[in-house]
């Protein structure tokens, strides 16, 4: 009997083993062609479930796929601090359960994020790891590609003859590869470019650039254009620094690419003395930086709202197995009671005459035993009403203490706020004042300091201190305010503060180094974005938020 009921054991448990498995691999596979199709939260929602299934049935493999895949999601959304920490868990499982194939990819993906965050020195520590374990392995495509990270990063390092070394390996090993030469080659050049070997550079650059049409090369034809810019830049010939630059710029299929391009541009006609030209391509890059930003701030508000999503996702995944596996103990429980039923039966009948004896005497007990327990639950609930009451009574002091405190701290943060006013309206006087002086404004150095000083008077420092403590001390009033009106700028979540603390609007705008009048206007403006009428007051209107 035992040895049938293992033999129905093990054969369940392999048939539940290989379907989990099966259902893990098409959750992967459905979260990836999400990520494909830019479906963030569908796939962090199939990628998730699919890792809590993995976990639970060991299936390492599958569980470094998924976190991986997360990771990448996360890097599309331009979030690299989650995408690391997805990356080293998945690394951390590489290392334990998997080979050293899952172990070069990982590697590879946690140093290309350090290198998008400029940390190049980490970067090159991941790709020699990586790069070492595919020479161990054999696998030259993955050691030829390695190497020319390794010599990019070099590069972007100064160590030029180490990069040099790699990008001459990567280089050997691709020279049957067209397609992965041309990745050497502008490595390449901007080595040579770096050694001031200008001449050459340039003979690289112009047998690389016909091949880098396809789009699949984009981004090596932009840098190659700018790289070869640059180079006429810095040997004088200016026209043809632009024609490249220019070219750069009507090649550009994202908005990184034209930045670089309006800032080449902008550099050369700085040095031509082509002022308004630079202006306005500094102009350009300024307006697409603050495109850029937004577009990552509606990317990091998107990746905020989905990693909420998945913690609730997760919890209901939680749920759900403790469910299954109290269904699981029902199901073993069941049999186990079986057997037990049987066994109590005979056990009743055997003792039924001796139960029905006893059962007056259980029943005056029973009794005895619920009066005593509803006495001492009565007791309970006076104890439970008196600690209520002693808990309100403390909950109340509490918060008038909290209250005391807040109503303090904003006084001290408006008496800070009124010296920065005073500090500032000292500023402007003297500034006026040294203006008026024609020997001033003549003498150079004491017209650089009053630049200086004007630059103190915009400085956001002491704006930046003001709202760490205000938001320490008032941090349900900025939280509910972005709640409320997710469209107000920086700026106007700062004069919203002012206006809070009671300031007037002479004070506000010293603050702000505006006139009056434009403090007026900007209270109007805000006042309107809100959506309040003309018969609302702004500032009753944020006083009961």
């Amino acid at each position: 009997m035992d040895s049938i009921l293992k033999f129905f054991f093990i054969l369940f448990s392999a048939t539940f083993f290989a379907q989990s498995k099966a259902n893990v691999d098409s959750l992967i596979v459905k979260g990836v062609k999400a990520m494909n199709n830019k479906e963030f939260s569908l796939s962090l929602e199939l990628l998730t479930k699919a890792n809590s299934i993995a976990e639970e049935n060991r299936l390492y493999k599958q569980q470094f796929l998924a976190i991986n895949n997360i990771g990448a999601n996360y890097y599309s959304m331009l979030d690299y601090g989650e995408a690391l920490n997805n990356y080293l868990n998945a690394y951390t499982i590489a290392l334990k359960h998997l080979d050293e194939h899952e172990e070069m990819i990982i590697l590879n993906n946690i140093a290309i994020l350090y290198s998008k965050e400029e940390e190049f020195k980490k970067a090159e520590e991941y790709f020699t790891k990586a790069y070492n374990l595919s020479k161990e392995n054999n696998e030259t495509i993955k050691t030829g590609l390695y190497a020319i990270n390794l010599g990019i990063v070099t590069n972007q390092q100064n160590k030029l003859d180490v990069a040099l070394d790699y990008l001459n390996k990567a280089e050997e090993i691709f020279k049957e590869k067209p397609s992965l030469l041309i990745l050497v080659k502008t490595a390449l050049a901007d080595n040579f470019y770096r050694r001031k070997k200008y001449l050459k550079a340039k003979e690289i650059l112009n047998k690389t650039l016909p091949n880098l049409n396809d789009i699949q090369f984009s981004e090596e034809k932009i840098s190659s254009l700018i790289l070869m810019s640059t180079i006429f830049k810095e040997t004088g010939k200016t026209s043809q620094a632009i024609k490249y630059a220019t070219t750069a710029l009507e090649s550009s299929l994202n908005i990184e690419n034209k930045i670089s391009s309006y800032n080449q541009l902008a550099e050369i006609y700085k040095e031509s003395k082509l002022i308004n030209k630079a202006i306005e391509a500094k102009d350009s890059v300024i307006a697409l930086n603050n495109y850029l930003n937004k577009i990552k701030n509606g990317r990091l508000f998107e990746t905020n709202k989905v990693k909420f999503e998945i913690e609730n996702y997760k919890q209901q995944l939680k749920q759900n197995q403790k469910k299954h596996e109290e269904e699981r103990i029902i199901f073993y429980g069941l049999l186990a009671l079986l057997a037990i039923i049987i066994c109590l039966v005979t056990w009743a009948l055997r003792n039924s005459f001796i139960k029905n004896k006893q059962r007056k005497i259980l029943h005056l007990k029973d009794k005895e035993i619920i009066e005593l327990e509803l006495q001492k639950k009565n007791s309970n609930n006076l104890i439970l009403e008196k600690q209520l009451r002693t808990k309100e009574a403390l909950a109340l002091l509490e918060q008038e203490r909290l209250k005391n405190e807040i109503e303090k701290r904003n006084q001290k943060l408006a008496t800070k706020a009124l010296q920065t006013s005073a500090r500032n309206e000292i500023l402007k006087e003297i500034i006026n004042s040294l203006y008026s002086q024609t020997e001033v404004t003549n003498n150079q150095f004491l017209s650089k300091k009053i630049v200086e000083l004007k630059t103190l008077l915009k400085s956001d420092n002491e704006w930046e201190s003001f709202f760490t403590h205000f938001e320490q001390v008032n941090h349900n009033f900025i939280t509910e305010l972005k709640k409320r009106h997710p469209e107000l700028t920086a700026n106007d979540i700062r004069y919203i503060s002012y206006l809070y603390m009671n300031l007037t609007n002479k004070e506000i705008s010293s603050l702000f180094n505006i006139t009056p009048e434009a403090s007026r206007k900007r209270k109007e403006r805000i006042a309107n974005k809100i959506g309040l009428t003309t018969n609302q007051n702004l500032y009753d209107y944020i006083s009961n938020i």
